[in-house]
């Protein structure tokens, strides 16, 4: 469901028909999309289970908070606490999403402009639909007849819709494996100093 429209104030265009918006042509657009479940729209369990995810998400932001608090207490290295900030930005703005975004909105459609803050909304707390919008379909092309399981079918880089908040955990976790070494570089080996001594040492020495 693309924004193919100008967007008015409180106000969301739908249509899934329309092209969404060319932002740098074919390989950039903007979509609107809700996302009822996990990444790739992923759904599991009905209602509970949308009312577990998003109390799961709940856990890992308030556990990320304190986690972030106890690393820079502990100095960790600066671009790890940042990796993790950006990782703990981007479940908070998905947890946000799922906790009040049915409450404020109406229920979209095909051909129906949803508003914002009506009386009522198209969910109840706990169970609003996470948004993405951007859509980076940087190759297209498709399998090549010999390949196996997929030959000759169309392949398409990045096929997903994504939000600001996904990129954002992304990015976090893929810094932390590239950068690991770096983030958790280990303090080389103390080294123990002797001190040499003329001094003879006699053995045969009993102490009464």
């Amino acid at each position: 469901m693309p924004i193919s429209h100008t967007v008015y104030p409180y106000e969301l265009p739908v249509s899934k028909y329309d092209n969404g918006i060319k932002v740098l042509g074919e390989k950039f657009q903007i979509y609107f999309v809700e996302n009822e479940g996990m990444a790739w729209g992923w759904q599991f369990g009905g209602d509970w289970g949308k009312t577990a995810l998003t109390l799961f998400r709940m856990m890992a932001v308030l556990f990320g908070i304190f986690y972030i608090q106890s690393i820079i207490q502990k100095k960790y290295h600066k671009g790890f606490i940042i990796c993790v900030a950006l990782i703990f930005a981007g479940a908070l703005g998905n947890l946000i999403d799922s906790m009040f975004y049915g409450l404020i909105f109406e229920k979209s459609s095909v051909d129906y402009v949803a508003r914002m803050f009506p009386k009522h909304g198209y969910a109840g707390f706990l169970h609003g639909r996470v948004v993405d919008m951007l859509y980076f379909p940087i190759v297209k092309t498709h399998y090549p007849s010999w390949f196996p399981v997929w030959h000759g079918q169309d392949f398409e880089f990045f096929s997903p819709v994504f939000n600001i908040a996904d990129a954002s955990i992304s990015v976090g976790v893929i810094a932390i494996l590239l950068f690991q070494r770096r983030f958790f570089k280990k303090n080389p080996d103390e080294k123990h100093t002797t001190i040499e001594t003329s001094t003879n040492v006699n053995d045969t020495l009993q102490v009464s």
